[in-house]
């Protein structure tokens, strides 16, 4: 199999555990080159460790994406965007992944393994990593600004 140039990294807290590691073993067949921040099982772990480090690689270059899963969602996603220059969006849907890329140049995206299907997660992922930033000049200039806070 081919090996892709990507990497991502990939995290999780105990409820989304079995998640993480359903995407985890999608992207491996894939090719891709994962990078697993943990946990490693369904005991019971604090999410802002797993959504942070996710992003911690993202915006330090060493993973290119970052994907983290909990419950909601929301957690990691909140933990994530304390990384200045994290960008992570709650996706539970294939246009908000689209979204998200296009216009905000997202670089983490976070699922709540209580709301989105494993099947589901695979597909909002594919259409994320897939889909390019729109590099016009509003879409740049407010990606700036984000960048700038």
């Amino acid at each position: 199999m081919e090996t892709k140039e990507i990497t991502i990294a990939v995290s999780a807290d105990h409820r989304g555990f079995r998640q993480k590691e359903y995407i985890k073993s999608y992207l491996i067949n894939s090719g891709y080159n994962v990078i697993d921040c943990g946990t490693e099982s369904d005991d019971k772990v604090d999410y802002p460790k797993y959504g942070k480090i996710v992003a911690e690689l993202t915006v330090h270059n060493e993973a290119n994406f970052g994907v983290s899963v909990c419950g909601s969602g929301i957690g990691v996603t909140i933990a994530a965007n304390k990384v200045k220059g994290a960008r992570a969006v709650n996706v539970n849907n294939e246009e908000l992944a689209k979204m998200s890329r296009m216009h905000n140049n997202a670089n983490v995206i976070c699922f709540g393994s209580d709301f989105v299907t494993n099947e589901d997660a695979i597909k909002y992922l594919k259409i994320f990593i897939e889909t390019p930033f729109d590099i016009g000049e509003r879409h740049h200039k407010r990606v700036q600004m984000l960048n700038e806070m």
